[in-house]
């Protein structure tokens, strides 16, 4: 299963609705990997689905029997619509074909999935799967733009080369991607409403058109922290320094390279904000004269002059000190030794309400897909031992956005 936080899934119920398609395959392994991830996983599919896909292979893979028909009297005794759509936490319908979302929108009920859906309360996750014109027709779309008008979510499509030869956007999300979805659905939803503002990354100060001053973040924990929020329901600016990662979707990604280059972005965005979650690695030093042209090397010694960049979380915790509107402010600390200590002294000093900090150098900080951390607030300190950026991500949530 790829690095993301599916703690949500365990112990919930989750009702895999399958339509008609060729990418009925996938969404085997979606099942497998919801099941385990600890939900309890019931499957109901269309009669078009049962053409591509055994029910066989989905109760085994489900450990419960699979629903295929709205009038079978063994099945309606034993797991009747309403029944599945009375135990169920979230409805995934994959893969969800045109006909199927045209269907669903317009209320039918002629078999057991959209009659399930239609008596249905929980949240709807759809995963569209189709050719690539039938996905780009009028009617699709405006059927899909009023079922998520409705408050249906929805999982891609991805793009790429179809079963049917095209190439294009409509194929069916990948299965990790179903199951992550499903967890982000199935989350807590606390930052509804806020708007949140995240760093991440490193800066680079330039001394020539070829070299720079810079560290070696990778910008996964602030891009793990803007996911995790837009998760919980916020609206989330995410300021990124030059880094090689996917953005979150749905997340706002202003793009910087230099220190002095975030503390405007940063700043001027700051004000709007309820959070600010300050995870990049500003670069602490940059040259004093930059050259237009490559500097050549010369046979002697060469001496680089620096000065200061701006201290961003210091300008924020000074910028707001006593102020009526106030976002709460989260800086972040790389230390090598006296890590509490030296968290403590810097959530003093730059005026942050929390500030979190990891050892550098013990396989959990820079480049890392894993981390642990220790969150130091005035009331006290937070330990959150190695995992996942991810699931990391959503634990201090836990706490600074309490």
């Amino acid at each position: 299963m790829s690095d993301f936080d599916a703690s949500a899934l365990k112990g919930r119920s989750v009702l895999v609705c399958m339509g008609g398609g060729i990418a009925a395959y996938k969404v085997c392994e979606a099942v497998r990997l919801l099941a385990r991830a600890g939900a309890s996983v019931h499957v109901a599919m269309t009669e078009a689905a049962v053409q591509f896909v055994a029910p066989l292979t989905l109760q085994a893979l489900s450990q419960h029997p699979v629903a295929t028909s709205l009038l079978e009297g063994t099945q309606e005794q034993q797991i009747g619509h309403i029944a599945l759509a009375d135990g169920a936490d979230l409805a995934l319908v994959a893969p969800c074909t045109a006909d199927l979302a045209a269907k669903l929108r317009a209320g039918l009920a002629g078999d057991v999935v959209t009659a399930t859906l239609l008596a249905f309360r929980g949240p709807v996750l759809l995963a569209p799967a189709m050719n690539v014109h039938m996905w780009n027709h009028p009617a699709t779309k405006e059927n899909f733009a009023e079922l998520t008008r409705r408050g249906y979510h929805l999982v891609g499509p991805g793009s790429g080369e179809m079963a049917c030869g095209h190439v294009g956007e409509g194929r069916l999300a990948e299965p990790a991607q179903l199951v992550e979805a499903a967890a982000r659905v199935l989350g807590p939803r606390d930052l509804a409403g806020k708007r949140v503002l995240v760093t991440a990354g490193p800066t680079r100060e330039h001394f020539d058109p070829v070299r720079f001053l810079s560290n070696p973040s990778s910008g996964r924990m602030g891009y793990a922290l803007a996911a995790a929020a837009r998760d919980r329901g916020a609206q989330v600016t995410l300021v990124s320094g030059p880094a090689e990662l996917e953005p979150p979707a749905g997340v706002e990604l202003v793009r910087v390279v230099s220190a002095a280059q975030m503390d405007e972005a940063v700043l001027s965005r700051a004000d709007a904000a309820d959070l600010v979650l300050m995870a990049a690695a500003v670069s602490d030093y940059r040259p004093v004269r930059v050259h237009p042209r490559k500097v050549k090397k010369t046979a002697g010694p060469e001496t680089l002059e620096l000065e200061r960049t701006q201290d961003i979380l210091a300008e924020l915790g000074a910028r707001f000190a006593g102020g009526a509107h106030r976002p709460r402010i989260v800086g972040f600390a790389a230390e090598t030794e006296d890590l509490v200590a030296n968290a403590r002294g810097k959530l003093e000093r730059k005026g942050a309400d929390f500030v979190v900090a990891n050892l550098v150098g013990e396989g959990g900080a820079f480049a890392s897909a894993e981390n642990e951390v220790v969150i130091v607030g005035r009331e006290g300190e937070h330990r959150i031992g190695r995992a996942p950026k991810a699931v990391v991500a959503q634990r201090i949530l836990d706490i600074v956005a309490r």
